[in-house]
């Protein structure tokens, strides 16, 4: 029987109940007619069977790339950190080479005709639509690291990931000849007359939020997320929320307990705040002068950018405190205590903060060769063995 009223239904509705391709499919018609829910039924078997086919696609050996980022998506894309980033990636890919290209047609050709495409694309621009500025708008091209990893690595990824667990028919690619160079990642360090300066230039408690940053070396996002629950005065110790929602504890240095302790009842649940310096409407919010808001993550970056060349410090962003608080801890420490104050889940990643170690071993070089010979050089074992057998011999 395709379709039936179930003893039980009170509204009276017949229901289907049929099986497609090894599975079941079945549900209320919502019709209370036997004509009208065959009707129905005949909907639902024709959706089944699309449904079944799209499916199947999913897993063909011929994939299409419309199938291949669907079930990269499902399978791991939708999982990660920046989920958003990842959707808009393999849009972008499914613009430019089309829906319907099959996985072993994008080949080194295509996928270098791809990268000249994503490095000849500009920047989003920062710019407010229909506000009039004084300076032209400098728009510059996406970096190689934005094409690497906007397009050229999504794609490796979902392609490699097609071939080795899926089973589908990919192109061989040399991905070593398509992802572009780029600049290893420099480690700066503020100098204590720096970061005197940087401080000097903040106030209405982007100073704290700054301070804070080059005594734990918190990123940006972790300072402006921490809240009170987070924050044991007891313990002496405050947890942080980092990359991958990764949480990590820190013990406070005295200087910290300072700071932490003296942000209570500024706000309830955030632990950093500003002083807003003017009134400002914005709809059905707003902003008045004197009072404290919790920092965001705009007027941080602001901030910061203002203050660094007044102060007349150059080549430094906020993302710089976190290399100096790394720096000055290794100085005293070892890479495994910086590690744990990072929350770097590899060491390799650490290891970036050795030259400060190379640098301390050249300082104590130099200072051992300013000082010239010694005038009492050190005594060979040989040398020394043979003075003690002298006095030996002459007890």
């Amino acid at each position: 029987m395709s379709v039936y009223r179930r003893p039980d239904a009170k509204d009276g509705a017949f229901s289907y109940d049929f099986q497609l391709g090894g599975r079941r499919f079945s549900g209320s018609t919502e019709r209370k007619t036997e004509r009208e829910a065959k009707q129905i039924e005949k909907i639902k078997r024709e959706e089944a069977r699309a449904v079944i086919k799209a499916e199947a696609a999913l897993f063909a050996p011929d994939l299409t790339l419309l199938n291949a980022t669907a079930r990269y998506w499902q399978e791991v894309g939708q999982h990660h950190e920046n989920a958003s980033n990842t959707l808009w990636s393999m849009g972008w890919l499914k613009d430019h080479f089309g829906e319907s290209i099959l996985l072993q047609e994008i080949g080194d050709s295509k996928v270098a005709a791809m990268v000249a495409k994503r490095r000849g694309e500009f920047v989003p621009s920062q710019r407010l639509p229909g506000r009039k500025y004084k300076k032209p708008e400098v728009r510059r091209r996406v970096s190689n690291a934005t094409v690497n990893r906007t397009v050229t690595q999504p794609l490796r990824e979902i392609i490699l990931r097609a071939g080795a667990l899926w089973g589908a028919r990919t192109a061989t690619i040399d991905w070593s000849e398509h992802l572009l160079p780029e600049p290893k990642e420099r480690v700066r360090e503020a100098s204590t007359g720096e970061e005197a300066a940087i401080m000097a230039e903040l106030g209405r408690g982007y100073d704290v939020a700054v301070e804070f940053a080059f005594i734990n070396g918190c990123r940006r996002m972790e300072i402006l997320g921490l809240e009170w629950s987070r924050v044991d005065f007891f313990g002496r110790q405050f947890t942080v929320i980092g990359k991958g929602n990764k949480s990590r504890v820190v013990p406070m240095t005295k200087r910290t307990f300072e700071i932490l302790w003296a942000q209570q009842n500024f706000h309830a649940e955030k632990v950093f705040t500003y002083v807003a310096a003017r009134t400002v409407k914005m709809g059905n919010r707003g902003l008045i002068k004197g009072n404290r808001y919790p920092l965001t993550e705009a007027g941080l970056k602001i901030a910061m950018r203002r203050a660094v060349p007044k102060a007349g410090v150059k080549n430094f962003h906020f993302h710089d405190t976190r290399h100096t608080a790394a720096t000055r801890v290794l100085r005293n420490s070892n890479l495994k205590v910086v590690q744990q104050l990072l929350g770097h889940e590899d060491i390799k990643t650490t290891t970036k903060y050795a030259h400060a170690m190379v640098e301390d071993v050249l300082n104590a070089l130099e200072a051992a060769g300013a000082k010239g010979p010694t005038e009492s050089p050190t005594e060979t074992r040989e040398t020394t063995d043979k003075r003690l057998k002298g006095l030996g011999k002459a007890g």
